[in-house]
């Protein structure tokens, strides 16, 4: 049963770039990227339980009476929200200036990057 939220993160990521490359327009790679993004909180979760643990802030807990939960992951989950909903905004504020200054959100049709 440990290894169920692994596979779960991974078939979660694997979704998100099947759904990358694949994807014809802009807005639908930003929102891909999203998905990638959330199978990062899923395994960071995984690696963050403990099963029976509690918060180590308490502060009537003898040391070594319950496992404990390690905040540190907790910390990183939250950033990596943060950190993926910012990229999200500024990934689908690039696709606006693209649509405006292109007229299109088809990578395909997109001469200006061509190299």
């Amino acid at each position: 049963m440990a290894l169920l939220p692994y596979l779960i993160a991974a078939w979660i990521f694997l979704v998100g770039v099947y759904g990358l490359a694949t994807s014809r327009n802009l807005i639908h790679a930003v929102g891909c990227l999203s998905v990638c993004q959330a199978s990062t909180y899923v395994l960071l979760l995984a690696v963050g339980y403990r099963d029976g643990g509690t918060a180590p802030v308490f502060s009537d807990l003898k040391p070594g009476s319950r496992p404990l939960v390690d905040p540190v992951v907790q910390a990183l989950s939250l950033t990596d929200v943060v950190v993926g909903a910012t990229l999200t905004a500024l990934l689908l504020a690039l696709v606006i200036q693209i649509d405006k200054r292109a007229g299109t959100v088809d990578p395909d049709r997109l001469s200006e990057l061509r190299g």
